[in-house]
């Protein structure tokens, strides 16, 4: 079992930058794929980051590619969500979650545990 909390959301123009970050709990946080989601009002939840339980491989929707960069320090327990150049359309509650099988899937549905969430929105 891991428990997740994220922070670091807040209040951005467009353009500017945030950092979330995701800490979980347990001692087995580097046997969990990670994977970041974010949900808009009104909107589906859908896919943003993911990485591999060594921080070997990262996967990106097409909407944040070359904007966000996820990356893990498995010594912290923690993962971390960069967003660059950010748009009014990234504004969401971001999410992250553990998947406790290795490979790659984007649908929220393969997860396992989920952060309670935090609120980034990008002023225009």
């Amino acid at each position: 079992q891991v428990q997740l909390v994220e922070s670091g959301g807040g209040l951005v123009q467009a353009g500017g930058s945030l950092s979330l970050s995701c800490a979980a709990s347990g001692r087995t946080f580097s046997t969990y794929f990670i994977g970041w989601f974010r949900q808009a009002p009104g909107k589906e939840r859908e896919f943003v980051a993911a990485i591999t339980r060594f921080g070997v491989t990262t996967y990106y929707a097409d909407s944040v590619k070359g904007r966000f960069t996820i990356s893990r320090d498995n010594a912290k327990n923690t993962v971390y969500l960069q967003m660059n150049s950010l748009k009014p359309e990234d504004t969401a509650v971001y999410y992250c979650a553990a998947r406790q099988r290795p490979n790659y899937r984007d649908s929220g549905l393969e997860y396992d545990h989920w952060g309670q969430g935090a609120q980034v929105t990008v002023s225009s």
